[in-house]
């Protein structure tokens, strides 16, 4: 009997390991699929007192999570993969909550990203902030990418890189003559005396462009009591929205259609006698006024670069960021799992932080429909986080992992557990012959 019970568990744990291999050969192209791994461990059959006997064998079948699958490019950009540790967050349609590899992600009906086994791809939103920092599932929702409304980015920063020229007139009050400084806005005539001036667009929240003009004007030296010995030259400059100015042969000032009225953007830029560089006056605020159901724009714009040289006025450089309004034109995802909407205007703007999650031991999760995983006491405790922190892998966007088995392998085990189950089951018909001729012998 004891041949019987031992030859049955041969069987029993040979057809294991041959439904082990027969499911990866299945999944060979399953996106994302680890495969399944049989280890064989001896029984023993130990009485007190008594010397241990063998008693068979039986198996333990356990999916390689953590192996890493080939990553192959594909032409849709909301297909992911993972390079490295961890898994997407999903959850199905009753709202629980999976892990996967299986990052075949595209658009359902109403926009919520849905791989290929009908898990959803939880996201934490940014409100086209800046990325947050993803520690736990609280706050995650389904990413969605339908109905993204066009969307205008306002300006906040700029930067000048201009010359000025050291040898220039002086104006303002104090000059000979005084004149009036751009800065006062006065109504000509006579109109102000200014060194040089240049435009930058700027767009208010609505996305409005606003064409700044910017004047320049040689105020002579540093007369305040910090001046350094020998004091450098002060200059004005003055920023005014160029819509607001004046029409007809009187303009452009005054902006604002009222004299006196204060520019959009004001500051003195005192430079070092020695260098010809900014010694302090920067940066400069202008502030973007939008129209009647417009919002406006605060603009800090960089003049530290500016110079004051025995050169000719120039502008070597001019920034601005925002845009107009621009239509959607597609979906960017980073490898730190920033999805972001892309605009025809050129405009980027976050939408959601996709975060990747793990345990200390992977390949203890609980496999679950659809290449997903869920959390056990022997997996250990879930951990979230951003892609490519705390040890996490990175996102590919326009990727899929494939699986992990590899058929010759696979082919190679079918005809080892094959070859094992037809010697235990001879080991069976050998114990099975000795059985019947026990049964036959007769006094």
């Amino acid at each position: 009997m004891s041949i019987l019970n031992t030859s049955v568990s041969g069987m029993l744990a040979n057809s294991n390991w041959l439904s082990s291999i027969s499911q990866n050969v299945a999944n060979a192209n399953s996106t994302g699929y680890k495969t399944a791994d049989t280890e064989f461990s001896a029984l023993v059959d130990e009485s007190p007192g008594q010397a241990s006997t063998g008693a068979g064998v039986t198996t333990t079948t356990q999916s390689l999570n953590a192996m890493q699958g080939q990553i192959e490019s594909t032409s849709t950009t909301t297909n992911l993969a993972v390079q490295g540790a961890g898994f997407f967050v999903v959850s199905n349609a009753s709202g629980s909550t999976f892990l996967t590899r299986n990052g075949s992600f595209v658009p359902d009906a109403s926009g919520n990203l849905v791989n290929a086994a009908g898990y959803y791809l939880m996201g934490a939103p940014t409100q086209g902030a800046a990325a947050p920092s993803v520690n736990s599932l609280a706050g995650l929702q389904m990413v969605n990418v339908a109905g993204a409304a066009d969307a205008a980015s306002p300006s906040t920063k700029a930067s000048l890189v201009a010359n000025l020229p050291s040898t220039s007139t002086v104006y303002g009050p104090n000059a000979v003559p005084p004149t009036a400084l751009p800065s006062s806005n006065p109504a000509p005539p006579p109109p102000p005396s200014y060194t040089a001036e240049t435009t930058v667009v700027a767009y208010d929240d609505l996305g409005g462009a606003h064409t700044i003009n910017l004047y320049f004007t040689n105020t002579g030296p540093d007369t305040s009591p910090t001046a350094t010995v020998p004091p450098g030259d002060t200059w004005d400059v003055a920023a005014f929205d160029s819509s607001t100015a004046t029409p007809g042969a009187g303009g452009p000032f005054p902006y604002g259609g009222v004299a006196g009225s204060p520019p959009a953007g004001n500051t003195t830029l005192i430079f070092d006698p020695t260098t010809g560089a900014v010694a302090t006056g920067t940066p400069m605020t202008i502030t973007v006024a939008g129209g009647a159901a417009a919002g406006g724009a605060t603009v800090t714009m960089d003049l530290s670069k500016t110079t004051q040289l025995a050169a000719a006025f120039g502008v070597n450089s001019s920034t601005i960021d925002g845009n107009a309004p621009g239509s959607l034109t597609g979906i960017a995802i980073s490898a730190s799992g920033i999805l972001s909407f892309q605009y025809g205007n050129g405009a980027s703007q976050n939408a959601y932080v996709i975060p990747l999650a793990n345990v200390p031991s992977p390949d203890n999760l609980t496999t679950a429909l659809g290449d997903a995983y869920q959390t056990n006491n022997a997996s250990g405790a879930l951990q979230v986080g951003n892609a490519g922190t705390g040890g996490l892998g990175s996102v590919d966007s326009s990727s899929l992992e494939a699986s992990t088995v590899d058929l010759a392998t696979e082919l190679t085990s079918l005809v080892e557990a094959q070859s094992s189950y037809q010697a235990n089951s001879k080991v069976f018909q050998t114990g099975s012959d000795i059985l019947s001729i026990l049964n036959n012998l007769k006094a």
